[in-house]
């Protein structure tokens, strides 16, 4: 299965957090890579998607739709620092 680009996952993000999250940059739990979320490889599925780190093929991050409602999981990320460009800021 090929991996679709990272920045498929602004939309979804948006959808639950209000703003964009592929700028904002992330470390991976298992190899401590960092790198933005728009690097990471994702997979499509049926109800969602899935990021993968683009160094050690690690989930960072599974989003998924059911029942019209998204959940969202980030348990392969270590921290994810939101970019000042619609994220938190200082």
């Amino acid at each position: 299965m090929d991996n679709l680009d990272g920045n498929v996952l602004a939309g979804p993000t948006s959808d639950i957090f209000g703003f964009d999250l592929t700028s904002s940059q992330g470390q991976c739990q298992f190899c401590e890579d960092i790198a933005v979320l728009g690097q990471s490889m994702v997979y499509g599925m049926p109800m969602g998607f899935v990021a993968r780190c683009r160094r050690c093929g690690h989930v960072l991050m599974v989003i998924m739709e059911h029942a019209g409602r998204k959940s969202f999981s980030a348990q392969g990320l270590r921290w994810l620092r939101p970019s000042e460009i619609g994220g938190f800021h200082e």
